[in-house]
């Protein structure tokens, strides 16, 4: 693979002395790493559950022939920084595109996939799309997720008509013309958590997040939840990586009371240390439900919880649980990430199969382009997406020509049981009761169920 660089040469003071003030680092490096083009061998390995089995090689038209063509540049930009990192997320959008190179590519053409990371620096994150752009040439943006590139990248990909796919995290992600994401983000899939703990008629709500750019926008969908219910919520935010994850969890349990509800909005890491520290204390019975958004989606936390969690951990998915679910699209997720994913540290989750709906969702797209690969045909391809069955979504998604986007607006409830995250609720629509959420659907309307 290459490699460039591995620090931007200029950071400007000002967003420098912005993101001090706003309590997040900006030093570290950036890089920029190019997927390979069908490296991996092809075909051989198939995932089962139950009757069914699908090799990998069902992921390309043409099983079993590496493409050779001129390469399809893509790009991703991801946050990698201590305490956050989403690179999950686009190094599993390259393990799809492994795939479909190593079985026909597209028409004959591999997907080259390249991967820039960030550490919440805007000066760097603008630096990298312009590197993407201009050095990579890329023609599309597949897999972007990171915590501020949608609000300094949002005007950028406007002016040159890229049509984004990626996993939200910022406001601009969702509201501006240019992005689609496959995933509901921290403050829809927060909504989801504290909506099913709502549902469960808890006596009041305290909701923890990480201390990030943001942490406003995202409050706001939970706080908006719990007010239409007529419920108390308390707010809270922690630095992160956290370092006292036992007084953390007190101050939680304190606040919610025995019939309340915590509610986490953490990568799986920091989610594991405060609930581990609950657990320590023998807090973990101390309040009525403890929740999670979407990140908490994956059986490393169960497994690490184990089974006196059962029945207390009701995580948010904005995708179709991985576990005991029998379908083709799952089992081809399933077989990809056993043998091209390597690279994807989280293994079994909601991030991987984030990158692996993003890289699907833009294999269907190319496969419709006839002619060249360039920047106008190709991101026509992705605007023009529309009632795709992932496979992966409670929706049939589309991206469309809207003043904003909320694709992804229904999703499920799972639980720790066992070492396993077990479906506790189906799909169901995320409430109309945050505004943003009601704003989209008056636009594009409320989108079929997937079959």
């Amino acid at each position: 693979m290459r490699r460039h660089g591995s620090a931007r040469r200029t950071i400007l003071l000002a967003a420098a002395l912005a993101l001090a003030a706003a309590g997040c680092s900006s030093s570290g490096s950036s890089s920029t790493t190019s997927g390979g083009t069908g490296s991996a061998p092809a075909g051989g390995s198939s995932s089962s559950a139950g009757a069914a089995t699908v090799n990998t090689s069902s992921c390309g038209t043409k099983p079993g022939v590496a493409a050779t063509g001129t390469p399809i540049p893509l790009g991703a930009i991801a946050t990698n920084q201590p305490g956050t990192s989403f690179t999950d997320i686009p190094n599993m959008a390259k393990a799809y595109f492994d795939c479909v190179n190593a079985n026909g590519g597209i028409k004959g053409h591999p997907i080259k996939l390249y991967i820039a990371t960030e550490q919440t620096n805007p000066a760097q994150i603008a630096a990298d799309a312009k590197q993407l752009v201009q050095t990579d040439k890329v023609v599309g943006i597949v897999g972007n997720t990171s915590i501020i590139e949608c609000s300094i990248n949002s005007g950028y990909w406007q002016k040159l008509g890229f049509y984004v796919i990626d996993s939200g995290i910022a406001p601009e992600c969702y509201s501006t013309p240019n992005s689609a994401a496959v995933n509901m983000g921290p403050r829809y899939s927060s909504d989801g958590a504290v909506q099913y703990a709502l549902a469960q008629h808890v006596s009041k709500v305290v909701f923890d997040q990480a201390n990030v750019p943001g942490t406003g926008y995202i409050a706001a969908g939970p706080a908006a939840l719990a007010k239409a219910a007529k419920t108390p919520i308390v707010q809270l935010t922690e630095n992160v990586p956290i370092t006292d994850a036992s007084s953390v969890a007190i101050k939680e349990v304190n606040d919610a009371g025995p019939n309340g509800a915590v509610i986490l909005n953490f990568t799986p890491p920091q989610a594991l240390v405060i609930l581990q520290a609950a657990q320590k204390l023998g807090l973990e019975n101390r309040v009525k439900l403890w929740g999670c958004s979407t990140p908490c989606n994956t059986d490393f936390l169960a497994q690490s919880l184990g089974s006196k969690w059962n029945g207390k951990l009701f995580v948010n998915a904005e995708l179709t649980p991985p576990d005991g679910t029998n379908t083709t699209a799952m089992n081809l997720y399933k077989a990809i990430l056993k043998q091209y994913g390597s690279s994807v540290q989280g293994g079994i989750g909601s991030f991987s199969q984030m990158g692996f709906t993003e890289a699907e969702i833009a294999v269907h797209a190319l496969q419709s382009i006839t002619g060249p690969y360039t920047v106008q045909s190709v991101n026509a391809a992705f605007k023009a997406v529309k009632d795709f069955n992932t496979g992966m979504l409670c929706q049939l998604w589309t991206y469309g020509n809207y003043p904003l986007h909320i694709p992804n607006n229904a999703d499920y409830t799972v639980t720790a049981n066992n070492g396993k995250m077990t479906t506790a609720q189906g799909c169901t629509p995320i409430s109309a009761a945050d505004p943003q959420i009601a704003q989209y659907r008056s636009v594009a309307g409320t989108a079929a169920n997937a079959p």
